[in-house]
């Protein structure tokens, strides 16, 4: 779950850094919204989608930024990217780590 929440947080720093630059805000603004949904389907259970659904949304989301090319948070990005996916890995059990999962 740690792992998770630094995904979505770097997701969300993401979004906020979009809607703080110049043009695509309405880019940073999804992404904003898809990453905070992420986050809050860990501790709220009403949330429609599950959580992996929204892992998958989020790092589409972010492939999306990535071709968007923004030059502010490019590291972020990135950072957010292997984060989340290697948390959609140890989830559906695709990768197992003793102690980890």
């Amino acid at each position: 779950m740690i792992i998770a929440l630094a995904g979505g947080v770097l997701a969300l720093i993401d979004g906020i850094l979009r809607l703080r630059g110049k043009g695509s805000t309405l880019f940073g603004v999804l992404e904003t919204i898809v990453a905070a949904l992420f986050l809050l389907s860990h501790f709220v259970p009403g949330i429609p989608f599950g959580t992996v659904v929204l892992g998958i949304a989020t790092i589409v989301v972010l492939v999306i930024g990535l071709i968007l090319r923004a030059k502010h948070a490019f590291g972020v990005t990135i950072a957010a990217l292997v984060i989340i996916g290697f948390w959609i890995l140890l989830v559906n059990r695709w990768l197992i780590i003793p102690g980890v999962n």
